[in-house]
């Protein structure tokens, strides 16, 4: 299953689950991360770490380590 982090700048998918548990699952929920939320990748940092993300009509930025709890479906 393609995750969050395996997707290229430009495109936009939807968010099918978010692994991780405790802390770290709720924090990324409370960014407003959760299931069947469209997601656009804006851009990824020159040297790959933190990508930023288009949510809810807000930039949010996101650390590849946790992008990749996060499962996607193109769009």
């Amino acid at each position: 299953m393609p995750t969050l982090k395996d997707v290229k700048p430009g495109h936009t998918i939807r968010i099918l689950k978010i692994g991780g548990e405790g802390p770290i699952k709720r924090r990324i929920m409370e960014m407003g991360l959760i299931r069947g939320t469209a997601v656009t990748v804006r851009k990824i940092a020159p040297l790959g770490d933190p990508m930023e993300l288009t949510v809810r009509g807000y930039e949010l930025s996101l650390r590849k380590a946790d992008a990749e709890l996060i499962e996607v479906e193109e769009s």
